[in-house]
């Protein structure tokens, strides 16, 4: 059975209203959560940037049931690895063992702030595979000590290490990322229904892993405040992620979408309250071969609607593919 998750979205909401909606989200029966780890959001018109970790943190504590994830943490400029292991290792003691950790080689939007420059992109895929590996040996317990290409790591040790070990999923684009994942991820990431994606990463290991993909919505019984909204928010998303990784700043992502016009988001992002738009939309990935489903809702104070019609009528739909 595909199952389908709700995404806390730190780059639209501030972080109580995300630890209420999560909870919400939870009793509204949504199947696992994911949240975003940002320090920027992409656009100014979304407005917010929280600590994910905190957040993450406090829907462990305010929920029961509900899987949580990173979606995703990039664990090579603004965190060290060791660090990140840490914060995982301590997510899921406080979740009773709920907790995945996503990550990906990130963006330039959010690790430019510690001021370290922004690595080519081969080279931000070697650094991803060093930190999986660092981070899975602290997750083995006992010392670690590494001196790498490019992570150094001193005698460091997880003190409070869970029974229940972190799964780690590793975001994937293009082959190098799929071999990464392949060999050294539980879990596989993608934001495109990508059928060649989920082949490259069986052929490096990961068949029979999970495989998680996530897709933007945008419900409001009024359709075109919804196309509106995901205009004014969303936009970015269509510049592909070769573009999106570079990007410096909001100002950056709204000069660059500049020209996108509201007939190509309605192409991409479903909008209005169609039950069978909102299906179709998510057919493509159900038929590529993911096997977990987010869905993010656009608009931070349009929350608890889509929650609560998601509830009576999309997750219903949903479940019958």
């Amino acid at each position: 059975m595909v199952q389908f998750g709700y995404t806390m979205m730190t780059e639209q909401t501030g972080p109580r209203e995300l630890v209420d909606d999560v909870v919400a989200a939870e009793r509204a029966g949504f199947d696992f959560s994911v949240a975003s780890d940002h320090y920027f959001p992409w656009l100014d018109a979304q407005g917010h940037a929280p600590y994910a970790w905190s957040v993450l943190g406090a829907a462990a504590q305010a929920t029961s049931t509900i899987p949580l994830m990173t979606y995703v943490t990039c664990p090579t400029v603004r965190y060290h690895p060791a660090v990140v292991a840490q914060k995982a290792a301590t997510l899921q003691l406080l979740s009773e063992g709920r907790f995945r950790l996503g990550l990906g080689s990130g963006e330039n939007l959010n690790e430019h702030v510690v001021g370290a420059g922004w690595p080519a992109a081969h080279v931000r895929l070697d650094m991803l595979e060093e930190a999986v590996g660092i981070i899975s040996a602290l997750f083995d317990g006992g010392y670690v000590s590494h001196s790498g290409t490019h992570f150094d790591v001193d005698n460091a040790k997880l003190w409070d290490l869970p029974g229940t070990r972190v799964p780690v999923g590793v975001a994937v684009s293009g082959s190098r990322s799929c071999e990464i994942a392949g060999k050294l991820a539980d879990l596989v990431i993608a934001t495109e229904p990508k059928k060649d994606l989920l082949t490259e990463f069986d052929r490096h290991g990961g068949s029979g892993k999970p495989r998680v993909g996530q897709l933007p919505v945008c419900f409001d019984e009024d359709r075109q405040a919804a196309v509106e909204r995901a205009h004014d928010q969303f936009r970015w998303s269509l510049g592909g992620w070769k573009v999106n990784a570079e990007l410096p700043g909001p100002s950056s992502f709204d000069q660059a979408t500049a020209f996108v016009r509201h007939e190509d988001i309605e192409k991409s992002v479903p909008c209005g309250d169609d039950v069978g738009e909102f299906v179709d939309a998510v057919r493509p990935y159900v038929e590529a071969g993911f096997t977990e489903i987010a869905l993010v809702q656009i608009g931070g104070a349009h929350q608890q609607a889509f929650i609560r019609w998601a509830e009576q009528k999309l997750l219903p739909a949903l479940r019958e593919l």
